[in-house]
């Protein structure tokens, strides 16, 4: 399988995407809109929705999915029957046939799993995975970071500047701007707030919820040294993780 851009999510996947925008920043008529960044944290929900889905798009068109009929995408499909929506969210979901143990969910709803993650889980595992990564969408976390990667690129009045079309990204800034969510990191607490999410999901539908504990242990043997190698130092290692999840699904046993 050829490895693709991915987003960063789960594990560090080590991957760079050549920023587009450096030339039409300089074009006269862009340095005023250029220096507008903070506005920024100001998009609505229609701009938000609207920016995800151009990020999906684009990612869609650069990595390789996995058709229906596949193992892959049928796999999936079987999976996430009946998750057509989750707490007010509709969702779609593909498989990027790429080797890297992954997983993300945008605010739009798009939800991509990694061929790498559902080699090494079970169903119920990949389940935990999707639960955690609509936490992110849900608790505002993924609206947060693509904010900051807005921020960062000023892709919006960069967009208006030269298109003139309604949208949020000019279609040359698309790439850019996934490299600057790709840069952006979700926080210890968010990450402990969506594996909390999370483990409520595997409860509300009645999946294993025991498979939250073996999928972070898996995360955590991958990385060999306790899963603190597996994401950015500033969250919590993927064994301590796999613990508290073990504790979570103990006390649910036990009501």
């Amino acid at each position: 399988m050829k490895k693709v851009i991915t987003l960063l999510v789960i594990v560090m996947a080590g991957v760079s995407v050549q920023a587009q925008f450096g030339k039409k920043l300089l074009k006269k008529g862009n340095v005023d809109a250029a220096k507008k960044v903070t506005k920024a944290a100001t998009l609505s929900d229609e701009d938000m929705a609207a920016l995800s889905l151009q990020s999906v798009v684009w990612m869609d068109e650069n990595n390789p999915i996995a058709a229906v009929g596949s193992p892959y995408g049928d796999r999936l499909a079987k999976l996430v029957e009946g998750l057509e929506t989750e707490d007010g969210l509709e969702l779609n979901f593909k498989v990027y046939e790429v080797v890297d143990v992954n997983a993300f969910a945008t605010p739009d709803g798009s939800v991509r799993i990694m061929a790498g993650l559902m080699d090494l889980m079970t169903d119920a595992e990949i389940l935990s995975v999707i639960g955690h990564e609509i936490g992110h969408v849900k608790l505002g976390h993924s609206k947060k970071r693509y904010q900051s990667a807005y921020t960062i690129s000023a892709a919006k009045d960069v967009a208006v500047a030269n298109t003139g079309a309604g949208k949020v990204l000019a279609d040359d800034e698309v790439g850019g701007f996934v490299e600057n969510v790709l840069n952006a990191q979700f926080s210890q607490s968010n990450e402990s707030a969506s594996d909390a999410y999370g483990f409520k999901f595997l409860v509300a539908h009645n999946y294993d919820y025991h498979a939250m504990e073996g999928a972070f242990q898996k995360l955590a043997d991958l990385s060999g040294d306790g899963g603190k190698g597996s994401l950015t130092s500033s969250h919590p290692g993927s064994a301590k993780r796999a613990e508290r999840a073990k504790k979570w699904a103990e006390e649910q046993d036990a009501k």
